[in-house]
C-alpha cells in the first residue's frame, strides 16, 4: 500500500508585510500577493515597517536589503531585539553567495535575488509559512549527520560532506522530514520547484550522487529507497 503523503496547510490568508522602496516592485508583489488570497500591506522604510510590526505583526515580512532609513538587515535585527520572530523572506539585487550568507545570518529564513518570478516568491512564502514558527532552527540533527544552515555545512560523525548546493538542499529538505516517505514528486516540487515531470530521472540522479557522499560502503545506510514511491532518511533500514 502506498503510503499517503501529506503537508501542513498553509494559513492562505496570512498578513504578510511587503518593505519595499521601488514604488513599481512594490505595486506588483502586493497585486500578486492579492491575487493569492493573502492580505499584505507595504511599508517604504525599515522605519515605517518597524511602526507597522508594532501597530499589528504580520504573519511573515518580505523585507528589501537595501531600504531608506533603516537597512533591511539592521531591521531584521531591529525586529528580532524587540521580540518579533516571524519568518521573513528577504529580496535583494546583491545575489552573490557572501549577501546571502550575511542575510541569513541577520536572521533572515530565505533570500530570493531580483529578478525573480512571482511564482517562485509565491512558493518560497508558502514553504516559510508550513515552518514552525516557536522556534528557529539554526542547525538540523539526524543520526550522526549534523547540519549547519547559518554555515551550510554538514558532517557525519567527525566526517564533513562536500555538498553542492543543489545536495544540500536536498538533504536539508530530507532532514526536516527525517522518517516521512518522500515521493519524487514532492522533492521535484520542493526542491526544485517543479511540477512533476514524467519519465524524469532528476531526482533520481541527483539522490545517487548525494547517497555517495553521505553512506560511505562502511557505515550504515541513512538514505533508503522506496520501491515505486521515493526516498527516506531514517536511522533504521
Amino acid at each position: 500500500m502506498t503510503p499517503r503523503l501529506s503537508r501542513p496547510p498553509v494559513k492562505t490568508n496570512a498578513s504578510i508585510l511587503v518593505v519595499e522602496d521601488d514604488p513599481d516592485m512594490a505595486t506588483e508583489i502586493l497585486a500578486g500577493l492579492r491575487g493569492q488570497g493573502y492580505q499584505p500591506r507595504h511599508a517604504a522604510s525599515g522605519t515605517d515597517a518597524l511602526a507597522s510590526i508594532w501597530a499589528e505583526a504580520p504573519d511573515l515580512a518580505i523585507i528589501d536589503r537595501t531600504l531608506p532609513e533603516l537597512d533591511g538587515l539592521a531591521l531584521i535585527a531591529r525586529m528580532q531585539e524587540e521580540g518579533f520572530h516571524l519568518p521573513v523572506l528577504v529580496l535583494s539585487a546583491l545575489s552573490s553567495a557572501d549577501e546571502r550568507i550575511q542575510g541569513l545570518k541577520a536572521g533572515g529564513d530565505d533570500y530570493l535575488g531580483k529578478p525573480f518570478v512571482m511564482g517562485e516568491l509565491f512558493a518560497r512564502i508558502e514553504a516559510l509559512l508550513r515552518r514552525p514558527t516557536d522556534l528557529r532552527e539554526t542547525s538540523l540533527s539526524v543520526g550522526p549527520l549534523q547540519m549547519d544552515l547559518i554555515e551550510r555545512t554538514v558532517q557525519r560523525g567527525t566526517r564533513e560532506l562536500d555538498l553542492l548546493p543543489r545536495e544540500f538542499k536536498l538533504l536539508e529538505f530530507m532532514m526536516r522530514r527525517a522518517g516521512q516517505v518522500l515521493s519524487r514528486a514532492m522533492l521535484l516540487e520542493e526542491v526544485w520547484n517543479y511540477r512533476f515531470v514524467p519519465e524524469s530521472n532528476l531526482v533520481n540522479v541527483h539522490m545517487g550522487r548525494l547517497r555517495h557522499k553521505v553512506d560511505l560502503p562502511n557505515e550504515p545506510k541513512l538514505i533508503h529507497s522506496v520501491k515505486n514511491v521515493g526516498f527516506i532518511l531514517d536511522e533504521i533500514a
